[in-house]
């Protein structure tokens, strides 16, 4: 997506105090030792008392606060998640919205597995380019893995789930805001990070490795007692192969990185090009399917976030973005690329900098 200028960006994200170490999970018989080091986790979060939709609300409540945006004033409210959100038949981001006072906001709940949070700054973009009156727009994630439903060590192949929440303020820049006619804020917003550019690539073939030979059933849960992605992951590679997978990844994430560099005005190879930031998989599943391509296409050194969190469910980029927003790894004039994919499959590349 070429942006007419860049927005900002105020990003923060909320983990649990409760920890899981990686020896914890040795020792419990969670996982093995093998396992334990192609995952190359070091702790996951845990929240076994705050439901996902407060844990948005906690880092909203951080953006909104630290931004000093009115909540009244927003125009979208974006929810993304993977699993279990609290309650059935009922819609999590009005909850969200309501808890904030986003009165005004649509609130939007965004199923786009693991690429939830990024679909959503797309989104908040498009809105804010193309209605010129629409105020700030709201991105949340949240996502707890727990017991029966999830084990967060055995649930899936090449990853390992943390508990956590983030929250992205997608907002104009002053002048920009000004000359789209778009009503004023109490202030000027301050962003963290400059958005340049965002693109995003499908390979919808992919979408059988989370569903493999099943029939569609008639109930939640109706395949297992645990949703057990390890067994659609085997019947997709028995039937189509590891390499299937890979290839289609791999030419997929060389588009979207190459879209959205070009689409913010740098070559590969530049100098200002800080980071290649990544997802927070597990680091054997990194190195066979992301960093590869990442590779091909730029030099930019490859940045892990994720060991001490694992996967957040929606919310890696998102919570990559918090990360970059509240230390010194970019300087200002210097540039990250934050890369993501989810199933289905979907992958999205978006390009920040300090301002």
């Amino acid at each position: 997506m070429r942006l007419h200028s860049p927005l900002g960006l105020i990003a923060a994200a909320w983990y649990p105090q409760q920890r899981q170490t990686v020896e914890d999970a040795l020792a419990a018989g969670d996982i093995d030792s093998r396992t334990a080091r192609e995952l190359g986790y070091t702790s996951l979060p845990v929240s076994e008392h705050t439901a996902p939709p407060d844990m948005a609300v906690e880092a909203a409540t951080e953006v909104l606060e630290r931004s000093g945006a009115p909540a009244g004033r927003l125009s979208l409210v974006l929810h993304a998640s993977v699993h279990h959100q609290g309650h059935d038949a009922w819609s999590a981001p009005h909850y969200v919205a309501r808890r904030l006072g986003a009165h005004r906001a649509v609130p939007i709940g965004l199923l786009q597995q693991c690429n939830g949070g990024a679909i959503g700054i797309e989104l908040a973009a498009s809105r804010l380019q193309g209605d010129p009156a629409a105020g700030p727009a709201l991105v949340t994630t949240a996502d707890r893995f727990l017991m029966p439903s999830w084990h967060r060590w055995l649930s899936d192949y090449g990853m390992a789930a943390g508990d956590a929440a983030t929250a992205v303020l997608v907002h104009r820049m002053a002048g920009a805001a000004e000359a789209s006619g778009s009503p004023a804020t109490s202030h000027p917003l301050t962003p963290d990070l400059l958005l340049h550019s965002l693109a995003t690539d499908v390979a919808a073939e992919l979408e059988v490795m989370h569903r493999g030979d099943d029939e569609l059933n008639a109930t939640p849960m109706g395949h297992s007692s645990m949703i057990d992605v390890r067994r659609t992951k085997r019947a997709f590679i028995k039937a189509y192969g590891v390499d299937f997978f890979l290839k289609t990844a791999a030419e997929r994430i060389r588009a979207v990185v190459e879209e959205s560099l070009a689409d913010a005005g740098l070559a590969p190879d530049d100098p200002r090009l800080r980071h290649a930031v990544i997802p927070r998989l597990g680091s054997k599943a990194m190195e066979e399917a992301y960093i590869p391509p990442l590779r091909d296409v730029t030099s930019a050194e490859v940045l892990d976030l994720g060991r001490a969190t694992g996967h957040v469910g929606s919310g890696d980029l998102n919570a990559s973005l918090a990360d970059l927003a509240r230390t010194d790894l970019l300087e200002p004039g210097q540039f990250a690329l934050v890369l993501n994919g989810g199933g289905g499959f979907t992958f999205t590349a978006v390009v920040v900098g300090r301002p």
